[in-house]
């Protein structure tokens, strides 16, 4: 007979062994090349690895794979992501990342991001889903050079709702910078705390939807695709914005349920000039 138990369920914070907990790191640096876009640099620790399914002579694809299978209390996880001049990525997760329920551990998650001059850094992971008790803190930072492109969606779920699973209470503590040459251009930042259910419903805050959508876009010409993602941002049980300011343009969306989520990132990510890698996809 076998089960399966996650860290996080079995002991106090104080009793759970490092050991037991994932660390792991990932630095990738894409560079152009006479061939197209290629990796330059990788190094991998922990649970983390990349991939590269398909190669295109403009865009080089990867694949994140987290091969803990998903993140509990006290996991802690850190990408670092470059794009030499001129060239151009689009990197994606394998399949959602799942952030389990833990009895006081709080997960982290560090992603770093640049895009030199002339380059393209598309980061597009598949959604986040947070499960009842989970605690996680993420920190976004992002520098792209006045001539490079750099696009940023996340979307995270609270909870399998087609599995009867609803989230209650826990952490998620969400924080992005975003710098052109250095200058802070976009801040945000998300606390969800204690009784997350009750401000979830609130009409202010998700009216009692439970996935949600943040596009960022930084390109010469993003402000030129506002009326095409707005456009593309329709559908039923779809709630969604999109602004642009200091040369970027800011998409939030919200959603009954991931399925109608994604479809409409999707939409959003190709009225902006965007196209997901092949993984992200319906």
């Amino acid at each position: 007979m076998s089960v399966n138990v996650f860290p996080s369920e079995v002991a106090s914070p104080a009793t759970l062994p490092a050991s037991i907990r994932a660390s792991g790191a990932l630095r990738l640096v894409v560079a152009h090349t006479d061939s197209g876009s290629a990796a330059e640099d990788i190094a991998e620790s922990g649970p983390l690895r990349v991939r590269f399914p398909r190669i295109r002579r403009e865009r080089l694809e990867a694949i994140l794979i987290n091969t803990a299978g998903g993140i509990v209390g006290g996991d802690r996880l850190a990408f670092q992501v470059e794009t030499r001049e001129d060239a151009s990525l689009s990197i994606t997760s394998q399949a959602a990342e799942k952030i389990y329920r833990s009895n006081g551990l709080t997960s982290r998650i560090s992603v770093s991001l640049k895009a030199e001059a002339g380059s393209e850094l598309f980061w597009l992971p598949q959604e986040t889903i947070l499960f009842d008790r989970a605690r996680v803190e993420r920190e976004i930072e992002a520098d792209v050079s006045s001539d490079g492109s750099l696009s940023i969606c996340e979307a995270v779920v609270f909870g399998r709702d087609a599995m009867g699973e609803k989230v209650e209470r826990g952490l998620l503590r969400d924080r992005w910078k975003v710098r052109r040459d250095g200058k802070l251009i976009f801040a945000d930042a998300l606390t969800l705390d204690g009784d997350i259910k009750t401000t979830l419903n609130r009409r202010a805050a998700m009216n009692g939807k439970i996935a949600m959508a943040t596009l960022i876009c930084v390109s010469r010409d993003a402000a030129a695709k506002l009326d095409a993602v707005r456009d593309a941002l329709t559908g039923e049980g779809i709630e969604a914005g999109a602004s642009t300011f200091e040369g970027m343009l800011v998409a939030r969306i919200l959603a009954e349920d991931s399925i109608s989520l994604r479809a409409a990132v999707l939409s959003a990510l190709e009225a902006a000039g965007t196209p997901p890698p092949r993984a992200y996809s319906l």
